[in-house]
Order: C-alpha cells, then sequence, then structure tokens
C-alpha cells in the first residue's frame, strides 16, 4: 500500500519549479481544511418557488436573499457544496472593475456607461463587506489593500495615469510605490515599482461560503449535494429540473455555474469559455519569514499577461500563490503546477527551500467580451456569470441582483443587466485554443512585444 500522505515528506519549491515531484503533495485546496461534512438533503417532493444550479457564492447568496423574502428555494450542485472556484480562488476581493483600463471602457462604453459600470464596481466591495458584517460571518475578511508589481518601467507610467482615471471617474484611492521604496510593501526586486489599492480587500473563500452555506439552511433553503443538473424542461408554467436523484418542479431556475457551466442549458454554455486557474500553498513557516516577504501585508499581482496572485494565508503562516493552470501534466500531478513554483522563484529566489504542502485548480468563467452578466435566456432561465478572475464581490453581488430581479424587485436593476451577452461562432471549440493563448502570452511577457 502506498505511504499515507502526511508521512511523506514535503517537497520543496525548488524541487517542484524543477519538475522532481510525483508526490507529498495534498492535491486539494488548502481552504478545504476548514470544511466539515453535513448529511445530505433530500430532494423535495414539491415545486419550489425557485432552483438554482451552482452553489457557490453566487447561488447561495441568491437563495439566502429568496428565502429571507419567504421563497421556497432549493440549490443543486452537481459535487459537494462549493466544489468550484468559490472554494478554489485566492481570497482576494477587488472592487469588481473590469479588465479594462478606465480610458479603454470608455472608448467601448462612453463616459456615461463606464463611469455607470466603475461605481456599480465600487458597490460590489462595499456590499460584500456590509454582508459578512451583518450576517457574522468569521471569514477573516480584512481591508488588507492590493499591491500591483509592474513588470516593466512602461507599465508602472501606465498604471500611475490609470489609477488617476480611476479615482476622477470613480472615487477610487490609489497611491503609486517607485522602485526605490517597493521593498516596503514586497521583498522582490522583480517589478519596477507597482500601485496600491489601499480598500481592496481579502477573506478566506472557505470559511466565507461556510458561512454563507450556514445561512441558507437556517433560512429554509435546501442545498442538495450529487444532484447535477442534465436538462431543464420547460413545462409551461415553470420548469423541471433532470438530476440523477430525480426529478424537481420548479417556477423560476437561476443558473449559477460560471466556469462549470455545461450542456443542459445551451444558452449561457455558448456564451461561458472555462479557463484553468491553479494555485499552491507552502507549509507552516516562521510567522516573521511570510511578514518579511511581504511586509506590507496586502493582496498581491503583476501586470503580465499571464499573471500571478499572491498573499499570506489568513489563519497560517502560509504564503499561496496562483496563476493560470499548466498544461503538460493531468492536474491531479503535482508536476502539473512546477509552472506556478517557477513563477514564485523568479519574484522570491530565498523561498527555494520552502516546502509545498497544497496544490489545486478550479476553472474561470471567461465572456468573450470581458465583462460579466447578469439576466435572462430567451427561455426564460435566469443567469449570472462570467466573472472572468474576479469572482468574490462580483459573485456575491451578483446573487443578490439576481435574486431580486426574480422576485421582479427593483433594486434589481444593474448597469450589466443591460449590455449583450455575446456568443461567438466558434465557441465550441473556444476551451481548447485557451493553452495556446496562454503560450503565447506568454512568450509575449518574456520579450515585451
Amino acid at each position: 500500500m502506498p505511504e499515507p500522505l502526511s508521512a511523506l515528506p514535503r517537497p520543496t519549491i525548488a524541487e517542484l519549479a524543477a519538475g522532481r515531484v510525483r508526490s507529498g503533495v495534498a492535491m486539494k485546496p488548502w481552504w478545504w481544511e476548514v470544511f466539515a461534512d453535513a448529511a445530505p438533503a433530500s430532494l423535495p417532493a414539491h415545486p419550489v418557488d425557485v432552483a438554482i444550479v451552482g452553489s457557490g457564492f453566487t447561488g447561495l447568496v441568491a437563495a439566502l436573499t429568496l428565502a429571507r423574502a419567504g421563497r421556497s428555494v432549493a440549490v443543486l450542485e452537481a459535487g459537494r457544496s462549493g466544489f468550484g472556484a468559490s472554494t478554489r480562488n485566492g481570497g482576494q476581493i477587488g472592487s469588481g472593475n473590469q479588465k479594462f483600463r478606465v480610458k479603454t471602457l470608455i472608448a467601448m462604453k462612453g463616459q456615461a456607461k463606464a463611469e455607470a459600470l466603475l461605481r456599480e464596481g465600487v458597490a460590489m466591495l462595499e456590499h460584500i463587506e456590509a454582508l459578512i458584517r451583518d450576517e457574522g460571518i468569521a471569514c477573516h475578511f480584512t481591508r488588507s489593500g492590493r499591491f500591483r508589481g509592474a513588470m516593466r518601467p512602461a507599465h508602472y507610467e501606465a498604471m500611475a495615469r490609470d489609477m488617476e482615471d480611476l479615482y476622477h471617474h470613480a472615487g477610487v484611492t490609489s497611491f503609486m510605490v517607485p522602485r526605490a521604496e517597493q521593498h516596503r510593501e514586497i521583498a522582490s526586486d522583480r517589478f519596477c515599482g507597482g500601485s496600491v489599492l489601499p480598500d481592496d480587500a481579502s477573506l478566506h473563500p472557505g470559511l466565507y461560503h461556510r458561512g454563507l452555506l450556514e445561512r441558507v439552511r437556517a433560512a429554509g433553503g435546501i442545498v442538495l449535494d450529487e444532484a447535477e443538473v442534465v436538462a431543464i424542461n420547460d413545462e409551461n408554467p415553470g420548469f423541471s429540473l433532470v438530476t440523477p436523484r430525480g426529478k424537481l418542479a420548479a417556477r423560476e431556475v437561476i443558473v449559477a455555474t460560471n466556469g462549470y457551466t455545461r450542456h443542459f442549458e445551451r444558452y449561457t454554455h455558448r456564451r461561458i469559455v472555462p479557463v484553468g486557474s491553479a494555485l499552491i500553498a507552502t507549509g507552516a513557516m516562521a510567522p516573521e519569514r511570510i511578514t518579511a516577504l511581504m511586509p506590507g501585508g496586502r493582496m498581491y499581482g503583476n501586470t503580465a499577461r499571464v499573471f500571478s496572485y499572491f498573499r499570506a494565508a489568513p489563519d497560517a503562516p502560509r504564503l499561496i500563490w496562483g496563476g493560470r493552470m499548466g498544461h503538460n501534466a493531468p492536474q491531479t500531478d503535482p508536476r502539473a503546477y512546477a509552472h506556478l513554483a517557477r513563477d514564485l522563484l523568479e519574484t522570491f529566489p530565498q523561498m527555494a527551500d520552502a516546502p509545498v504542502s497544497h496544490a489545486w485548480s478550479g476553472r474561470i468563467g471567461y465572456t468573450f467580451d470581458e465583462f460579466p452578466h447578469l439576466g435572462r435566456t430567451p427561455a426564460g432561465i435566469h443567469y449570472a456569470m462570467g466573472y472572468c478572475g474576479t469572482g468574490v464581490s462580483r459573485a456575491t453581488w451578483f446573487g443578490r441582483k439576481i435574486a431580486l430581479q426574480v422576485m421582479g424587485d427593483p433594486e434589481g436593476a444593474s448597469e450589466f443587466t443591460e449590455m449583450r451577452f455575446p456568443s461567438h461562432p466558434f465557441a465550441a471549440v473556444a476551451p481548447m485554443t485557451v493553452p495556446a493563448f496562454e503560450a503565447w502570452y506568454r512568450l509575449r511577457d518574456r520579450f515585451d512585444f
């Protein structure tokens, strides 16, 4: 029999970077260490007001909003509750701003629309803080701020101009940190200075999800694990959701599957491209070593096209490092995460001897226009998804908004509802092109063209 994982020596960052690791790494999110199994719920025999497909932040916040308003709600999850990106992400929380510089966003949408989108992004950050405070969810939420390192001097100058525009058009405060002063934020010489958004935040995504799940159940919502939806049939009125555990009748349906969207609902499936994201966590180390690496105590990222994001774990002296998924080995093989270790060593060469304890991956839901979307399909099914890698605050906000829209509440209005949700003639093959695009972007990052 194989030796228990806990008895195996942990590989170091340097060993993982060299691809010499076959075992000794827990192939699951560090965040899952706080999870506990719950008794499985039974499929309701009676119709519910709203069935929600997906038990991530979007689905749970929608369920909580609806249940508190007196609606009967059932949340259906293909695997274990929170199995997807809601418990696999880095726990970084921004203001939900788009994947574009402010001037680009204005050129695309016009100044009035761009400013409205930016202001709603700021509201997303305020909303998640208020929700966690009001619900009393203990998930290490803190306004840690975010440092974004410039990979080139030109990136620094472009960020400085964009931060000025962000303040002018949306009131978002920031400050620049020149290269000569960046060691007060990060013990690395890799960057050419950077920007700091001091109001950005962080949390423990596993604890946040667990807190939402507990409150949904306490409000009377039903959460069904191992209930993969394989079809949604129009029963007129209402819908029938087909699962391996049986059928569920519902008056309304919300699809909140983001990067895990499948064929059961064609409209959204043709508009979401799943993109792999991966993370590693180091073993526990002396707290002063973590503090020395990141004296600013913030969330961190960089301006590369294939960027990295990293932080200290909020509940243990560990470093958590994320980026895009590798494609040279199965996701269950530690060697699939070697590229993350190499990226980490380019920033922190002093971490070569640190042990690696966890490695995991998940799916981000990208859209063809790089905007998130919520609304209703031509068949009458509600949806909220397409967070493009910034889903903690967006998913929380969209979960509430889509629930209010289902109830016909005017507060469900959103600038994102009005936007056209584009598909693509080659949507079916788009996921297969992701590795090629990522390789191309890495090449451009390395040679700066």
